[in-house]
């Protein structure tokens, strides 16, 4: 390991586990009580608002809708930390870690709905008809602190637009590169560094309408394939998932563990790798469930929530089943490639060519959705032109680098910038969240009345720096024409 990998591990260590981790587990907790577990109780409720259609919007045009900003977010949720991440949690912090990782997407499903809901609340009307908003709006519209929300809008740029996306880019490379005969890796990166670079850059200059059609498209794709997959190597060792669901839950909470110091990795790992992976607190999904167009800011905030159960209890967990019913030599191995031995060695090699082209899919596609992220926050903190295609280019650069780049630098970087982002975006929710709980007792109380929730702003007095749920003007009537 690098010097400079070392100190950043170690920042990792220090800032995550006194810091973090409890501020996202007591804040993930407080949303939870305080809201009687929305993301728990109203899981049917988050089922049904997936399926809405946008509404058009004032000028006529089609917005993007629930479901399309579901699947922006769920493009940057479900990518590599789905397959890399996962089994790099069980490597580090052994079984036990995806235990953990289940219980931070449960509770951490509350502070996705809170940030989610927000986002909705406190959007903005951008040039081109649709919508923007996430943490840096309602940072600065609610709390009326614009530093804080460029700051948020600076870490956020680089964190997804750029260091994210270079572990999108470094994971396809590795797996890629795993497919191919020795001796070819050497022009190989760079092949793969500038394939992934043009074609991110034919998505992102068309905006976000065509990012939407982009990935509405690829993530149900990439998600079918990878979870028939995996489906296929739990039903052929199905009489290994008993002892695989023993050392998940044993590896959480077992004696042998706890005496190694084992129970803390497994915590760490799973908290990190989950938030990593489901994104619920850091932020980010906010940007994509702003640029809905819905009837009710919490319909927006049950989908994201609906996201993180997605994310990973499903995709997730069957990464986890994939490595842990191949029983592997972990020793020296992390990242894509066990998950892609582990794979080989249930179905065979071409089961490793095939993940190879998920692996493409699904880290592709996150690219988009952080792309997107990073622009939402560029348009708030300057309207220069030039900034934008500036943006774009850099992100171009930075994909093709981190194709040729460490695995684990990159890794440890994008953990240091995740922690800060979830940092600044817990601080502003927790006293925002009371509006978020405000806004579900209306919807709630609509939903009892036996409506289809509408949200406008003189529903609940005393908001200040909503622009967009104005009540619609009342038509006046036409006086009768003489003829």
């Amino acid at each position: 390991m690098s010097t400079l990998d070392s100190v950043i591990v170690q920042i990792n260590d220090h800032f995550w586990t006194y810091l973090l981790i409890p501020l996202v587990v007591g804040a993930g907790l407080y949303f939870t009580v305080r809201s009687g577990a929305v993301q728990l109780r109203l899981f049917p409720e988050m089922l049904r608002v997936v399926r809405d259609k946008a509404a058009p919007g004032r000028d006529g045009r089609k917005q993007v809708s629930s479901f399309g900003a579901f699947t922006i977010s769920a493009a940057a949720r479900v990518g590599t930390g789905n397959i890399a991440g996962v089994a790099t949690a069980i490597t580090l912090g052994g079984a036990g870690a995806v235990f953990w990782m289940w219980v931070m997407a449960v509770i951490g499903a509350a502070s996705a709905f809170v940030e989610s809901a927000l986002a909705q609340l406190y959007k903005v009307r951008d040039g081109k008809g649709t919508y923007r908003g996430g943490p840096a709006y309602y940072m600065q519209r609610a709390l009326g602190k614009r530093w804080l929300g460029v700051l948020f809008a600076v870490t956020i740029t680089v964190t997804f637009g750029f260091v994210f996306n270079a572990v999108q880019s470094n994971t396809i490379t590795a797996v890629a590169t795993g497919s191919m005969a020795a001796g070819e890796a050497e022009w190989f990166a760079p092949a793969v560094g500038l394939l992934l670079a043009a074609l991110l850059g034919l998505a992102v200059f068309g905006g976000v309408k065509r990012i939407s059609s982009v990935t509405t498209v690829l993530v149900p794709v990439m998600a079918v394939i990878y979870l028939l997959l995996g489906a296929a190597v739990v039903l052929l060792n199905i009489g290994d998932v008993p002892r695989v669901l023993a050392d998940i839950v044993g590896g959480a909470f077992g004696f042998r563990e706890l005496a190694a110091g084992g129970i803390g990795a497994a915590i760490q790992q799973g908290i990190r790798r989950g938030m990593f992976s489901n994104e619920a607190g850091l932020g980010s999904a906010p940007n994509a469930g702003a640029a809905a167009e819905v009837s009710h800011p919490v319909k927006q905030g049950l989908v994201q929530s609906l996201g993180v159960f997605f994310d990973t209890l499903l995709v997730c967990s069957m990464t986890a089943f994939i490595i842990l019913t191949a029983n592997p030599t972990l020793a020296g191995r992390q990242g894509a490639d066990l998950t892609q031995d582990t794979l080989t060695a249930s179905l065979g090699g071409w089961a490793g060519h095939v993940l190879t082209v998920v692996v493409f899919m699904l880290a592709f596609s996150s690219m988009v959705g952080n792309y997107y992220y990073g622009e939402s926050n560029i348009q708030f903190m300057t309207r220069k032109r030039w900034v934008l295609p500036g943006y774009r280019a850099l992100v171009l650069v930075t994909v093709f680098l981190g194709a040729l780049g460490s695995v684990s630098i990159v890794w440890n970087l994008a953990d240091v910038f995740m922690g800060f982002m979830a940092l600044v975006n817990l601080v502003a929710i927790l006293p925002l969240s009371a509006i978020a709980f405000r806004l579900l007792d209306d919807y709630l109380q609509q939903r009892r009345a036996g409506l289809d929730p509408v949200f406008t702003k003189d529903r609940m007095p005393g908001l200040r720096g909503v622009q967009c749920w104005d009540a619609p003007r009342p038509v006046a009537p036409r006086e009768d024409v003489r003829v």
